[in-house]
């Protein structure tokens, strides 16, 4: 059984964006949890989290944000798990703030960061860290990967039959 994963937002707005995340982990039989804390309205919570999550049974830790708040610095500067962060998008800076505040890290408190609004992507590489220890899911990795070759070979295909018939 692989260890769980830990989905934190700053705000439940965030769970549109998020729930991409959610999605990839449960394709894949990942145990997960998501939580809603604040870096800067609940400090004390997220920190708390961060500090308990390996004897709680985590693995991985997934931090969704927006603006400039720093979740994932927060969540990471508290534990020696893995933590990737999600700038989620907002209105001001179209999220080059969340962005910019989340992959931005001094040395030795890393937080893996994707892109804005890139939680599946999140998803994933959770699963990919998780499966440095997990045969299982290095080869649910593996068949995902050829499921999209298999994907673009097809769509290759037909766009040779589409330029053949011009």
């Amino acid at each position: 059984m692989s260890k769980k994963v830990a989905v934190i937002m700053g705000s439940d707005s965030d769970f549109p964006v998020v729930k991409a995340a959610v999605e990839k982990l449960k394709a894949f039989g990942i145990p997960y949890e998501v939580h809603v804390m604040s870096a800067h309205r609940t400090p004390d919570a997220a920190a708390e989290f961060s500090r308990n999550a390996v004897a709680n049974g985590f693995g991985v830790i997934i931090a969704a944000a927006g603006k400039a708040a720093h979740l994932g610095g927060v969540l990471a500067a508290h534990t020696i798990l893995p933590v990737i962060g999600i700038p989620v998008k907002s209105d001001a800076l179209d999220g080059m703030d969340a962005l910019l505040s989340t992959v931005q890290m001094p040395p030795g408190i890393p937080v893996a960061t994707v892109g804005i609004n890139s939680a599946a992507n999140a998803g994933i590489l959770a699963v990919q860290m998780l499966a440095l220890s997990d045969p299982a899911l290095t080869e649910a990795l593996q068949n995902m990967k050829q499921d999209m070759a298999d994907g673009v070979a097809k769509k290759d295909a037909a766009m040779q039959e589409l330029v053949k018939n011009l």
